[in-house]
């Protein structure tokens, strides 16, 4: 749904309430238009668009294809007649026409295959809701909504429209999908503004809307990594360039062709069959002359028709079509065509750790509680009952999870982030029975965990005037905050210098075997200082002075095959590089692990903190970008600048993302790998790939393919440039010397040849590639059939034996020719840069030698 904001919301603050709804007049003072567009916006429902796509206006280009391909065939036609020329010419330019006409069909088909992959309104946008209009609550499609509206909201809803809250009773929103993080945000008067997308989460209220469609925060986000920057590819830059030279080529040898053919014609050497001459000056009528003309001009416009390959733009578009179904295949969904060949053109691949290079399933498997290690971690033989009860509690009401124990009881089921699920799990290992845990305090404030403090609390009232501050998060960061630690007796003891080194070490054991580290702390603190509800929405939990209860290391394996995957990029010249949020030691073990990184003792710029990254300046980041193997502690900002650093070094960047925050750098790069199942519907919209299956290895499939696109291209444009200029020759040397254009039967030798440009032996399993072998087929029985039998209608003549023996022998050859021509050395540098720097070379030479007072001068 998109609508234009007509006027300035605060206008309709001031006229409207609960109550009234939409101030009462005409609609359209509000909102320029309430029913369908005439002209729909580019991020309107695709329902709409294809319904404005219709009759009216859609046939102009089936109207204007079908009147262009009749003009050229009658104007050939009558050229054709005049001159007295085969037939074969009309039909050549008429499949000339139709292989124009499929390739731009085909290229729509995918236009409109993109836009369907484009539209990135929230679902929300299809449902029938409620609003309230002149006072009256009246029920709507919410693609009708407009600025003004009054929309009531409750527990389960999603946010329609951008607007500002009118009432509302304990109204809480869960902002993920836009912000990307799991935080739920109670909204009052004092923070009023909802967001598109966002669902309820708590309570009940009314929201007058103030924005709709492209103009809400989900839309403008939409538009913002919507847009094409008419960037190309690299598979296009390179054509675009062979196209030039071809044309330029084509094109200069036809001119040369008509000055000479124009030439012989009027000096009088150009003779007709019966050796009379064609053009005697004085005698040759004007209309002679000028059939004569137009007979060269036709000549030279097919040399050039000749030159540029027609079926080039086809080739490429199925090709990656048919790369884009088997990626599908392969677990991954392409949202834009071209990124199929751009994944092929990669030279580093940015991945996030958790749930792509490795399993994302977690489990507790190292404890360190009252100062010792736990082994196993839920032995609660080796704990106090104080640390236990404190953890338990800790545990329970500091956690967005959920544990559910049947009554008949079966298997505990836990739910929850994977983080959350591997606390939960090991609490109930320690005898946490969830609900009663939770029953025991009453939740008075939370402090939800987010990616840039990397911790979490919740403050419980346990009884009494005793409140518990809990806190939960990233083990250094939380050790920081601690003034005691809990002994092995349940008593809190003060945090000694050399107590802080002992953890931190045991922090740093964990995490070079590439555990994540959590600790869990708290604090007493006195009910009376807590501030009453309504100021409670602003109080800032204590955080400091802490007492340590624990430090926990989860593991989060390595997902099978990813070594081998990396290892494969290596080899392939594509460097594999880790981003993610873990401490840098985590980091630096799960890259060992996955065959990332090389050295156990490399250091800074090799593996680097996301703040230091940050800090410096663009240069400097630029000059150590190339040398970043493993970021930890990053944030969304920290990966978007690395992708900017490396495309400045001219890297070709994949970068992969799930959460919102990942859409800048997933925009950003060349191609945007989201993840299929832990990604957000931002992160998706925003990427120009999915990955289904959230798998490492999947990404390196799509590497495969894209560099099997530039391969299958390769193999083509070999094929057509060869016969292109086998053609070309022999239609320049026959026009020039008789004045006609002989070629009109195709090779097929060339084929083999083009099969393997980069191998010698081309017949290498040739004979279970069916499809290659049953084309083959075809094309020498038409041959064969078109020179025997139809060359009448082909201008071909009969060939008896001992000329198809000497055909045949001819085209033997080409054979070895194609495998010495292998042999030859390619430089590493073209040919044309190798020209253009000596250019430039000279030219500074030049300028040099041209400054007043140089000795050589």
């Amino acid at each position: 749904m998109a609508f234009r904001q007509a006027v300035s919301p605060n206008r309709y603050m001031r006229q409207c309430d609960e109550e009234g709804g939409r101030e009462r007049g005409n609609p359209g003072e509000i909102c320029s238009s309430c029913g369908p567009f005439d002209i729909p916006p580019k991020n309107a429902p695709i329902e709409r668009l294809r319904r404005w796509r219709g009759i009216k206006e859609g046939w102009y280009d089936g109207g204007s294809i079908a009147f262009a391909v009749i003009l050229v065939i009658l104007v050939t036609d009558l050229i054709s007649g005049a001159l007295g020329k085969a037939r074969i010419k009309v039909c050549g330019c008429g499949l000339g026409i139709l292989d124009a006409m499929i390739d731009l069909m085909i290229k729509l088909s995918f236009v409109d295959h993109d836009f369907n992959n484009m539209n990135g309104m929230p679902m929300v946008f299809g449902q029938i809701g409620h609003v309230i209009r002149g006072g009256r609550r009246i029920e709507v499609s919410l693609y009708d909504l407009v600025v003004g509206d009054v929309v009531p909201l409750k527990i389960g809803d999603q946010v329609p429209a951008d607007g500002i809250l009118i009432s509302g009773h304990s109204l809480a929103i869960d902002e993920a999908s836009m912000t990307g993080e799991s935080k739920v945000i109670h909204k009052d008067q004092k923070a009023p503004f909802l967001m598109s997308g966002c669902k309820v989460a708590d309570g009940y209220g009314s929201m007058l809307v103030t924005a709709v469609g492209i103009n809400t925060e989900w839309g403008l986000l939409m538009a913002s990594i919507s847009e094409d920057t008419g960037e190309e590819t690299p598979l296009q830059v390179r054509l675009n360039g062979v196209a030039t030279f071809i044309g330029i080529v084509g094109l200069s040898v036809a001119v040369v062709v008509l000055v000479v053919l124009f030439v012989r014609y009027f000096t009088g050497h150009t003779k007709n069959p019966d050796g009379s001459v064609q053009f005697i000056k004085g005698q040759t009528s004007v209309k002679s002359a000028v059939n004569g003309a137009i007979k060269i001009l036709t000549v030279a416009v097919t040399i050039v028709v000749v030159a540029v390959p027609e079926g080039l733009p086809l080739a490429v578009t199925l090709t990656l079509a048919y790369s884009m179904r088997k990626m599908m295949a392969d677990k991954a969904l392409v949202r834009r065509l071209s990124a199929c060949e751009t994944m092929g053109s990669a030279t580093t691949i940015c991945s996030d750790k958790t749930g792509t290079l490795t399993l994302n399933q977690m489990t507790i498997v190292e404890a360190y509680i009252g100062g010792k290690k736990i082994d196993p971690p839920d032995n609660i033989e080796l704990m106090s009952c104080t640390a236990i009860s404190l953890l338990i509690e800790g545990i329970a009401q500091n956690t967005t999870g959920n544990v559910f124990e049947p009554e008949s009881g079966g298997t505990i089921e836990v739910t929850g982030s994977p983080t959350e699920k591997a606390i939960l799990s090991w609490a109930v290992k320690l005898g946490m029975n969830f609900d009663h845990a939770r029953s025991k305090s009453s939740i008075l404030h939370v402090f939800p965990f987010n990616s840039e403090k990397k911790r979490g609390a919740v403050a419980v009232h346990v009884g009494g005037s005793e409140v518990h501050v809990h806190w939960k998060g990233a083990a250094e960061i939380v050790l920081a905050t601690c003034s005691h630690w809990l002994d092995a007796d349940g008593s809190a003891q003060p945090m000694t210098s050399d107590k802080v080194d002992a953890f931190k070490k045991s922090i740093e054991d964990m995490a070079a075997v590439s555990l994540r580290c959590v600790a869990f702390a708290y604090k007493t603190f006195d009910l009376e200082k807590v501030p009453n509800e309504e100021q409670r929405d602003n109080w800032q939990l204590p955080e400091d002075d802490l007492i340590l209860l624990g430090i926990v290391g989860i593991k989060d394996p390595c997902r099978p095959g990813v070594k081998d995957a990396v290892e494969l990029c290596t080899r392939a010249g594509v460097k594999v590089r880790m981003v993610t949020g873990d401490n840098l030691h985590t980091a630096k073990a799960i890259a060992l692990e996955c065959g990332i990184l090389k050295d156990a003792n490399a250091s800074e710029p090799t593996v680097i903190e996301g703040r230091v990254f940050r800090a410096k300046t663009g240069p400097e980041r630029e000059r150590i970008a190339e040398k970043i193997t493993v970021m930890g502690r990053s944030s969304p900002s920290d990966k978007l600048l690395l992708v900017q650093a490396l495309k400045s070094l001219g890297h070709v960047v994949a970068v992969t993302g799930d959460g919102s925050n990942d859409a800048p750098a997933l925009h950003e790069a060349d191609i945007g790998l989201a993840m299929g199942i832990q990604g957000t519907e931002v992160a998706k919209e925003s990427s120009d790939i999915i990955i289904l299956d959230d798998n490492f290895a999947s990404v390196v499939k799509v590497v495969r393919w894209g560099r099997s696109v530039y391969a299958n291209i390769q193999k083509f444009i070999q094929f057509q440039l060869t016969v292109n200029v086998a053609a070309l020759v022999i239609n320049v040397v026959a026009a020039v010397s008789s004045g006609e254009v002989p070629l009109n039967a195709v090779q097929i030798f060339n084929e083999f040849n083009a099969r393997k440009p980069d191998e010698i032996n081309v017949f290498s399993g040739v004979t279970r590639n069916h499809l290659f072998m049953g084309i083959i087929g075809i094309t020498a029985l038409l041959q064969f059939l078109i020179i025997q039998f139809l060359g009448k209608f082909t201008s071909t003549v009969k060939l008896n034996w001992k000329m198809w023996l000497v055909s045949l022998a001819i085209g033997f050859i080409s054979w070895p020719l194609a495998a010495l021509g292998k042999l030859l050395p390619v430089p590493i540098m073209p040919f044309g840069d190798i020209f253009m720097n000596w250019f430039s070379w000279r030219k500074k030479q030049d300028a040099e030698a041209m400054v007043p007072g140089d000795s050589t001068k």
